[in-house]
């Protein structure tokens, strides 16, 4: 599901089993992140399949790269992989307003 910041934000800290996932490079994700926020390269391809299957399904996760496109990738394949609760932020982290780290 594709939300907007404000949405994304709040809904996110309003749920007791969000998780943050970061999807972009480890390069992107070093030069600044959302605080909490765990790192999966999804241009890891495979590696990325690897790490996504140790999550716990039960969670909500609320996933973000620079700017949409690859979360929502991400949201895909994690659906297919049989997370139900996957959230994108629409325009990434390139236009986030809240807190960085």
């Amino acid at each position: 599901m594709n939300l907007e910041q404000k949405e994304w934000w709040s809904q996110f800290l309003a749920d007791e089993n969000g998780v943050l996932i970061d999807v972009r490079t480890e390069d992107e994700y070093n030069d600044g992140s959302i605080p909490n926020a765990i790192n999966i390269d999804i241009y890891k391809g495979q590696g990325f399949i690897y790490k996504v299957e140790e999550l716990d399904k039960s969670k909500n996760y609320y996933v973000y790269c620079a700017a949409g496109a690859r979360s929502s990738q991400a949201c895909g394949v994690m659906q297919q992989l049989g997370f139900e609760n996957t959230y994108n932020l629409l325009g990434g982290f390139s236009n986030w307003e809240g807190p960085r780290k």
